[in-house]
């Protein structure tokens, strides 16, 4: 079951009217195309494990000992370094000692994949509690002289708690829906630094180590495989769309929002969205956006929550739930911001 959620995004927000010049846009193109107003940029020296840190730690700050954390994964695809991982310098950071702890690389799915895989591991007894951390610094990545990703991308971190519990508690974890797709793997990418640029006898220094995106085929894909997904889980949990308290899709943009929202048979009025502040946080859209939910107080005990997210690889996911019951949601407005605590 979930337990609780917390939310972390870096520095200032950078508005529309802050692009660079040579971008060639302004507030009323960038919203119109995105529905984006601003977003986070971690800045100079701060990468993915800082943020995932901030984001754990104040979700553990309010749980019980950090102590009796068993485990831990990450989702992320801007890791600290492509060797090693970096969910166990997490954890030892976090002072969880000698936890497992493994990064899972399904891009914007990341944080469904994540909660899938915690779900099965506790599920199995194998452990009891495990923290989950969605996290993502796509500034490193981008390209300066590319518009179309550098308005959309913003950074941030978002963690929660997967543990043990009782059939029909709030929280429980229902259902998930997860796919795959590697003939368009070539559709979300950054072409080099790894093993396949290298064999190709390419110096690592001279290889194409941007994020690269096919934006248009993107949003089709996108649409159709997270309505799919989000039909196939919807009849396996019996959920009738109208059922569904809260739609919490991945943050991409607000047309694959609205697109899927609409074919699902979603009213607009039950879909969390928070792009416009943070843009497209990567893994750490889903939980960011169930923290700013939570603490704007949109979810209660009980509610039957669906979850859904697209990525590259290509990847695909849907998850349905109760929320949680207990006072222990926070969000972070921003490393200078104010600390908001929701009930959840």
């Amino acid at each position: 079951m979930l337990q609780g959620v917390a939310g972390w995004v870096p520095g200032e927000p950078v508005g529309n009217e802050r692009l660079p010049a040579d971008w060639g846009v302004d507030d009323a193109w960038v919203r119109r195309r995105t529905g984006i107003g601003s977003r986070h940029r971690a800045g100079e020296g701060v990468a993915t494990g800082d943020l995932a840190f901030e984001a754990a730690s104040r979700l553990l700050a309010r749980a019980p000992a950090a102590g009796e954390v068993d485990a831990v994964v990450l989702a992320t695809a801007t890791p600290d370094h492509l060797c090693p991982g970096t969910a166990p310098a997490l954890a030892a950071r976090l002072g969880l000692g000698t936890v497992p702890a493994l990064d899972i690389a399904a891009v914007c799915s990341g944080f469904v994949y994540g909660l899938a895989v915690c779900h099965g591991l506790v599920t199995s007894g194998l452990y009891g509690r495990i923290l989950l951390v969605g996290a993502d610094v796509y500034s490193t990545w981008l390209d300066p002289a590319d518009r179309s990703a550098g308005v959309v991308f913003g950074d941030g971190a978002g963690a929660a708690l997967v543990a043990a519990g009782r059939r029909g508690d709030p929280g429980e974890l229902l259902a998930f829906d997860l796919g795959s797709d590697g003939t368009g793997y070539d559709l979300i990418t950054v072409p080099g630094g790894g093993a396949r640029a290298r064999a190709n006898g390419k110096p690592a220094g001279l290889t194409d180590g941007f994020f690269r995106m096919q934006g248009g085929t993107v949003y089709q894909h996108a649409v159709e495989r997270m309505t799919g997904s989000c039909r196939t889980l919807l009849d396996r949990v019996g959920w009738d769309p109208a059922e569904v308290d809260r739609f919490v899709p991945h943050q991409a943009n607000a047309r694959i929002l609205r697109a899927v929202a609409e074919r699902v048979g979603i009213a607009p009025q039950r879909c969390v969205t928070h792009l416009e502040r943070v843009g497209n946080t990567g893994a750490a859209s889903i939980p960011l956006a169930l923290a700013d939910a939570a603490d704007d107080g949109l979810l209660h005990p009980g509610d039957r929550v669906l979850l859904t997210a697209f990525g590259g690889g290509l990847t695909w996911g849907s998850a349905a739930l109760r929320w949680p019951g207990t006072p222990q949601t926070m969000c972070m407005d921003s490393m200078e911001g104010t600390q908001h605590v929701a009930p959840r």
